[in-house]
């Protein structure tokens, strides 16, 4: 039976830190981020785009689950809807795995101290705090396990789920 992860979290709240320690800790796999998927220049955000990443992010998926060198499959992205998660479980054959559901969240004050510094770094645009924090409430209504990563690193979060989800 295949693990996979499918980890949600606002912009700076650390999932792609995480699933990188989480691949490293699992054995035998995969970790893929959905923003792979969005790295375009122009970026451009329409309806061709968006079904095109959603094809691309679940190929990709599918593919790794079929692969038997892989028995754990790491994915993140910014999934503050349920309608996205919904979207991505219906197109995935998890006949064969067992699917763990997990959004990292962690208080205002964390995220905008982590996202400024990625400002002042030249990682993030200057108004990416502001949506993320906006989207902090998001997390909450969505059918996954929430794990708080205010107080903790990355790694810590990554040996919680893997030991915990």
């Amino acid at each position: 039976m295949k693990n996979i992860y499918l980890i949600g979290g606002t912009m700076g709240v650390g999932k792609t830190t995480t699933c990188q320690i989480m691949k490293e800790k699992l054995n035998n796999s995969v970790f893929l981020d959905g923003d792979w998927c969005w790295d375009m220049h122009p970026f451009q955000v329409t309806e061709e785009t968006k079904r095109m990443v959603m094809e691309n992010i679940c190929y990709l998926l599918n593919n790794h689950i079929k692969c038997s060198a892989y028995e754990n499959i790491v994915f993140c992205w910014v999934m503050h809807e349920q309608s996205i998660i919904d979207d991505i479980l219906s197109r995935l054959d998890t006949t064969r795995c067992h699917v763990h559901l997990i959004s990292l969240v962690c208080d205002s004050q964390a995220l905008q101290a982590r996202l400024i510094k990625d400002i002042e770094a030249g990682i993030r645009a200057e108004d990416s705090a502001n949506r993320s924090v906006e989207r902090l409430p998001l997390y909450e209504k969505l059918d996954t396990t929430e794990v708080d990563v205010s107080k903790i690193t990355p790694q810590r979060a990554a040996e919680y789920i893997i030991h915990n989800c």
